[in-house]
């Protein structure tokens, strides 16, 4: 890891910061609409697997330690606790598997988009779990607060990383300062 990896690992960190106390309450949910999805994968599209993972995982830990990071400008430990914790949980395998995509593939989008599906699902999985729990419901039920309302935003944050992700991708990995 040299000094500019370093400084684009905060930088992208920087950006979710940004981004992931925005958030748009639905009435049905004690979930929120959030765009810190939308920095997980802008990061993790930007810098590959491990360095995108990396920089979710100082993200994380800002907002455990308590800077308000996380949606509703909130953060600390009851955050992590509370109905959006499992989601929280989520974005290391939403970077993980839309990097390794990425990675994988570097230069096939469809396949990106596909990582990047999965790796929704796999944090809808945790959100789910944990929201269910949390509030004492079923899993199908959990799905119909925590889930299904969420899709189309989601398809559009995956949307978005495509297409403002793709170019800034091209230069980086010309600049040799990506995966």
């Amino acid at each position: 890891m040299n000094a500019k990896k370093i400084a684009l690992i905060g930088l992208m960190t920087a950006v979710t910061c940004v981004l992931g106390p925005v958030s748009f309450p639905l009435p049905i949910s004690p979930v929120p609409i959030s765009l810190g999805a939308l920095g997980i994968l802008l990061a993790t599209y930007l810098l590959g697997m491990k360095w995108g993972t990396l920089s979710c995982l100082v993200y994380l830990l800002l907002g455990l330690a308590g800077l308000p990071v996380f949606t509703g400008f909130s953060g600390g430990l009851g955050k992590v606790l509370g109905p959006t914790g499992g989601y929280l949980l989520g974005y290391i395998f939403l970077s993980l598997l839309a990097g390794f995509f990425v990675g994988k593939w570097p230069s096939k989008w469809p396949l990106h988009m596909v990582g990047m599906l999965l790796g929704t699902a796999v944090m809808y999985l945790f959100g789910t779990l944990w929201l269910a729990y949390l509030v004492k419901r079923s899993f199908a039920e959990a799905l119909w607060i925590g889930v299904i309302p969420y899709i189309p935003a989601d398809l559009i944050k995956i949307a978005v990383t495509l297409s403002l992700g793709g170019p800034v991708r091209k230069r980086l990995i010309k600049a040799g300062l990506t995966v």
